[in-house]
Parts: C-alpha cells; structure tokens; sequence
C-alpha cells in the first residue's frame, strides 16, 4: 500500500450456511496476523424477493402488513447473523465491522468489492457438484472471475 500506513481491508462474506461459518472460522484461526493487521468487515447479503408477487399468484392480493413483517424477519435474521459473526471475531480480539446488503448475493457482493476498496475477498464454497451449480449458479465462482481482488474460496472439509 502507498505509503504503507493504510491498513489493507479484507471483505468475508458470509450467509447462514454451514460452509459460510467454516470460511470464517477457517479465516480467523489461518489468517489472524494478516486479519489483525487489516481492517476486516464481514459482509451479508439478504435475497430480496418479492414476497407479494409470491403471496399473490397463491392467495391474491398480499396483506402489506404481512409482507412488511417477513421483510423485517429476514432483516433481523440477517442482523444477527452478523452480529454472531462479530462477536466470533471478537473473541479472537479481531475488531470487525458489518455490512449487510439486499439483492442477488453474487452481483452485491462483487459490487461491494469495489465500493469499499477491498483488497482480499474471502468466502465459502457449498461444494456442489456441475448439474447444481449449473442450475443454481455459484456465488464463488462468479465472485473468482468477476470480483476486482483476489479471492479466497475456503472448502468445508468433507
């Protein structure tokens, strides 16, 4: 870094899967001096989704008050699925901030990449075989070819 006084900045992302805690953890017990060092921010994104669309094709017309409330579950799940992810990382006396974001988790996440200047990614792979991925897509994967840093895909052992 210029000057070499700014402190590098790491980016995890994370979601509620088990491999995505596995990255974490992985991160803070491999990578502790480095994270130490850095400024580290752990990074969740919430699927946005339309839940009248969803509600009405089933039902008709969507109560608002019944999708403002799933829309504030899924806000406060996210919430603390972050704050866990703080206070693991504050257990290993690693100071980290949190972001969350709402939308499609592979385009937010490479978009937060560069809005935040991050200099290393890391995130976990679901390990899922070509006719998943084929279907369901791979956020690692895409975040590998599209994301402007390196990025570090960690693997929950099997």
């Amino acid at each position: 870094m210029e000057g070499g006084s700014t402190k590098k900045k790491i980016m995890i992302a994370i979601d509620e899967s088990e491999c995505s805690q596995h990255a974490l953890q992985w991160a803070l017990d491999n990578l502790g001096h480095t994270i130490a060092a850095s400024e580290l921010i752990v990074f969740s994104v919430q699927l946005s989704s339309d839940y009248g669309s969803v509600y009405a094709a089933t039902f008709g017309a969507a109560p608002p008050d019944l999708i403002r409330s799933l829309e504030e579950n899924r806000k406060k799940f996210t919430l603390a699925l972050l704050e866990k992810a703080k206070e693991m990382c504050s257990q290993l006396g690693v100071n980290a901030e949190t972001v969350a974001a709402v939308g499609d988790p592979k385009e937010e996440i490479c978009k937060a990449v560069d809005k935040l200047n991050i200099q290393l990614l890391v995130l976990g792979s679901h390990s899922r075989g070509a006719i998943k991925r084929a279907f369901l897509g791979s956020v690692s994967n895409y975040c590998v070819h599209n994301a402007k840093c390196p990025v570090l895909v960690v693997k929950k052992p099997a």
